[in-house]
């Protein structure tokens, strides 16, 4: 399973990829701090999960998952 996580605090990022790195079959492919970072992201390595704050600076996770799932339906 490809993995991108999205939280502004880099501690977070930091803890939660190496958290999910010690599970076999999971790959931390692309880690973003903002919505915009999320979406080329998403847009550029085509994950099956995104792990995303809803609380971003800028624009809200919960608003750019739309533009997430447009640029890839699948994940």
């Amino acid at each position: 399973m490809r993995v991108i996580i999205v939280d502004d605090h880099t501690l977070v990022r930091a803890g939660l990829s190496r958290l999910l790195q010690t599970f076999a079959g999971i790959d931390v492919v692309g880690e973003a701090s903002n919505a915009q970072q999320a979406l080329d992201m998403t847009s550029l390595h085509r994950p099956d999960l995104v792990l995303m704050d809803l609380s971003l600076p800028g624009r809200s996770g919960l608003d750019a998952m739309t533009d997430v799932l447009r640029a890839a339906p699948r994940t």
